[in-house]
């Protein structure tokens, strides 16, 4: 849902970018790798990535577990974590069932099923022959005066739509992880 306009949202949109890729650490998505995905794309330096073992729905209990590995149409796939190369903050992949989806419908379906967003700012963009939609948006998770910018960017492929999706402890944190999220966007292509 892409709320109105504000100084917090303009703040969101001028800073979606940092500018500069983070230097590659290996990558991910390929068979064999840590997580076997859809699409291939390389991880900043220092980065850990880890797959997610997600139980089928009937298996799933709590309600919290169910809004911790699925939202909107896609379902954690595999964590990225900053935190071996000194930073606080995952990378997180989210993949859903193959379909007529299309990139934007994904991703804004994606960011709508997520408690206190506001100010989301999409964008197209191409990478190793895809051709996607990025967003960045403010989180507030629930506490309106500690909003903090998020990141996000859908692809579809024939295996179904992919959601790449950057979050940070806080502003900081996303700035210097920033350059991890536009490596991975930077060097995405099908497997």
């Amino acid at each position: 849902m892409a709320a109105s306009p504000s100084s917090a949202a303009a703040t969101a949109t001028a800073t979606a970018t940092s500018g500069t890729a983070a230097p590659s650490g290996g990558s991910v998505g390929a068979a064999g790798s840590p997580c076997p995905l859809p699409v291939v794309f390389d991880i900043a330096r220092g980065w850990r990535a880890k797959a997610v073992e997600v139980p089928p729905p009937a298996d799933v209990q709590a309600e919290d577990l169910e809004e911790l590995l699925r939202q909107g149409p896609v379902t954690l796939a595999c964590e990225i974590d900053a935190k071996p190369a000194g930073n606080i903050g995952f990378l997180r992949v989210w993949t859903g069932k193959p379909g007529r989806a299309d990139a934007r419908g994904v991703l804004e379906a994606f960011v709508d099923a997520e408690k206190g967003t506001s100010g989301a700012t999409y964008r197209r963009f191409t990478s190793g022959g895809l051709a996607g939609v990025e967003v960045a948006y403010l989180h507030t998770g629930g506490l309106p005066d500690e909003a903090k910018k998020e990141n996000a960017l859908a692809v579809t492929t024939d295996r179904g739509p992919v959601v790449l999706h950057l979050g940070g402890m806080d502003d900081e944190e996303h700035r210097a992880i920033l350059p991890a999220f536009e490596l991975a966007r930077n060097t995405l292509h099908t497997v």
